[in-house]
């Protein structure tokens, strides 16, 4: 029974004027096992296109080619990359050997694209190649052999994985005469084990060896010849010795971990150009890493300090301005708009809405909430001051004394007792200046105006109190600071009731506040008005960051762009090797595989090369801010790293994808004939 064997088989060509070629007319041809063919034309001729079709390089014929009783025209694709890795093996005439891979992994290239283990391949592609008198060689790379040795290393590939049908389109065509027979010899040794060769040529002393002679011209088998002298020979032939059975993989499939191996591959080859590619990207990679470090340092820097100036326990709490005694207020002010009539106005003194007693207890039961502080703030027009003799020192600010300040304000003295305040820097100074002695100790004089009445009484200077910038009112207007139960005492000699306008929450364990502040802002109170600053600074750098962000995510397109760029040259000048790969099993998976690998190891290099651009470059600055500032403004993290590094595999993977689908998508016929 016939291995391969033709039927009717026609050809055509589509012509760009709407007509069609017949390239092949009604083939019918039958092959052995065994047999050497040579099938002779001149060019144009249609041999090519024969063989390419018999190869199953090129299904779209009429009539029917059956390798094994099976028709090729029937195979889906996943049927013909088994033909191609298992039935077929080719030799072409510019051997087409992969530059970049060594002599043993371009004969193991065909098993690897089956999921072979990597120790049976190369077992497997050394007994072939030993057997071809290459075992001293594969370890060079294509250029650096011979003619001759190169065509042998062909040959190996197309024997690697034992096909009983080996096509050879003019293997003798680019050597001298003397290695051309040794080549011929090769052909015959393999005819002799068993297997149909094919081998298309034009060269008569090719021909001379055939066992068989199939002449085409203009698309038509002219001839057909069996040579029963060289059938004769052939049989007394020494036959190449046969491989042993490689079992395949269960998936029968070039893996994700293969398709990386090889890509790393490839990359060597232009390692200078990806490395310059990678760079690029990687600056992006690492501006973005370090805005976010920006943002995150500076945050981490706010809350630090604000942390550092006040009880980690303790949480101020504000009643909501949006109460209904003001919502009342600036109802009667839009109601007497236009009607020349006078607007109520906000006090001097007023500040905040007063806590009720509900409101305080409402507080007081929140969980995790050990001890309740009120107190009082007020914010004046320069109608408070402190009095020394002739001498007045105005100030904005007044705040009762609460759990909030910490051994950090006080520099000087001590927390003040009954009859005692504390005053901010600014007041001590001028306070010290004046009198020239320490503010500390001094008797002054403090005015107060409180509901419009005026609340005076005498005070004695306990200590200084110190503020960071970030603390709100209390660091930039001179503040004066008693303790609520003088103020009260203040304000019930004038017959006025004093209720607080702030109340302070001390947490049973530092680790509770933060759930404590979320149950307050669920209940719709205010924090401190230092939070809210420090919440809308906080808003700002994040805005801040997002636009230098988008600003180097504009390098990134540009990489993108790049990195594309470069892939689809990489295709073009891989034409032959994609062709190659294609003929020898690859499938369309597979080349598309091998080239997103490629743009995502790009991807992956480039963002740890990013990641370590922006420690050191973050290192840097840091050393630099801190001898010059004594802070620390770029806090790089684990995760602003990984952040980086998936930016980067996405990106690069992403620009990957339109390159690795026209490669997956050429043509093998016209990919093997590129130059």
């Amino acid at each position: 029974m016939a291995i391969l064997s033709l039927n009717a088989v026609n050809k055509y060509y589509s012509l760009a004027n709407g007509n069609r070629f017949h390239a092949l007319k009604d083939i019918n041809l039958a092959f052995e096992a065994g047999e050497l063919v040579a099938i002779v034309g001149e060019s144009g001729s249609g041999k090519s296109t024969l063989m390419n079709l018999i190869g199953g390089l090129d299904t779209d014929f009429k009539g029917e080619i059956r390798v094994e009783g099976e028709n090729i025209a029937d195979f889906k694709e996943r049927d013909l990359v088994n033909y191609h890795k298992d039935k077929i093996g080719f030799v072409f005439q510019n051997f087409n050997l992969i530059s970049h891979l060594s002599v043993l992994e371009n004969v193991a290239l065909a098993m690897n694209l089956s999921n072979i283990p990597k120790r049976k391949r190369e077992k497997q592609a050394q007994a072939v190649l030993e057997q071809l008198s290459l075992g001293q060689q594969i370890h060079k790379r294509p250029n650096q052999l011979s003619g001759g040795q190169k065509q042998r290393v062909a040959i190996a590939r197309a024997l690697v994985n034992n096909p009983e049908i080996i096509i050879a389109d003019e293997p003798t065509g680019a050597l001298d005469s003397q290695t051309a027979d040794a080549v011929l010899d090769i052909f015959k040794e393999i005819a002799a084990s068993g297997k149909l060769v094919l081998i298309v040529t034009h060269s008569q002393a090719v021909a001379g060896i055939a066992s068989r002679l199939v002449r085409i011209g203009d698309g038509e088998i002219v001839a057909d010849e069996r040579v029963s002298e060289n059938q004769r020979a052939l049989a007394n032939y020494q036959g190449m010795r046969q491989l042993p059975h490689v079992e395949k993989a269960p998936s029968n499939a070039f893996s994700f971990w293969s398709a990386i191996q090889l890509a790393l591959k490839n990359m060597r080859a232009k390692w200078s150009r990806n490395l310059l590619i990678a760079f690029g990207f990687s600056v992006g990679i690492m501006s973005i890493i370090l805005m976010l470090a920006l943002g995150s340092g500076v945050n981490n820097y706010l809350t630090d300090t604000m942390e550092s100036q006040v009880n980690p326990q303790v949480t101020e709490v504000r009643m909501p301005m949006n109460n209904p005694e003001m919502e009342a207020m600036e109802e009667r002010n839009r109601s007497k708009e236009g009607q020349n009539l006078p607007q109520t106005t906000i006090s001097p003194d007023f500040q905040d809405p007063t806590f009720e007693q509900e409101n305080i207890e409402e507080l007081g039961a929140i969980s995790g909430v050990e001890d309740l502080e009120v107190g009082y703030t007020n914010f004046s027009l320069g109608t408070d001051y402190l009095k020394k003799e002739d001498q007045t020192y105005p100030f904005m600010n007044l705040q009762t004394i609460s759990s909030l300040i910490t051994p950090a304000n006080l520099p000087e003295g001590h927390l003040p007792g009954q009859g005692e305040i504390l005053v901010s820097r600014g007041i001590a100074d001028k306070l010290a200046e004046d009198t020239g002695q320490s503010a500390i100790g001094q008797k002054l004089r403090l005015k107060l105006t409180l509901k419009q009445k005026d609340l005076k009484a005498d005070f004695t200077i306990s200590g200084i109190y110190q503020a960071d910038e970030t603390m709100g009112s209390a660091a930039i207007f001179d503040t004066v600071y008693l303790n609520y139960d003088d103020l009260e005492t203040l304000a019930d000699d004038q017959d006025i009731e004093l209720k607080p306008n702030v109340v302070y929450l001390v947490a049973e364990d530092e680790s509770l506040t933060p759930q404590i502040k979320e149950n307050i802002a669920d209940m719709g109170y205010r924090g401190s008005a230092t939070e809210s600053l420090v919440k809308t600074f906080t808003e700002m750098i994040d805005i801040f960051t997002f636009v230098l962000i988008g600003v180097a995510g504009i390098s990134l397109l540009v990489s993108a762009i790049m990195i594309l760029t470069v892939l689809y040259i990489s295709v073009v000048e891989r034409t032959q090797e994609i062709g190659v790969i294609k003929a020898i099993g690859g499938r369309r998976k597979d080349i598309r595989r091998i080239f997103i690998s490629e743009s995502f190891l790009i991807g992956l290099f480039s963002g740890l090369l990013g990641g370590g651009l922006a420690i050191a470059f973050a290192g840097l600055a840091n050393q630099v801010l801190n001898q010059l500032f004594q802070v620390s403004m770029l806090d790089i993290t684990w995760q602003f790293l990984l952040i980086g590094l998936a930016i980067a595999v996405v990106i690069a993977t992403i620009s990957g994808l339109l390159p690795a689908n026209r490669a997956s998508k050429l043509d093998p016929v016209e990919a093997l004939r590129a130059e």
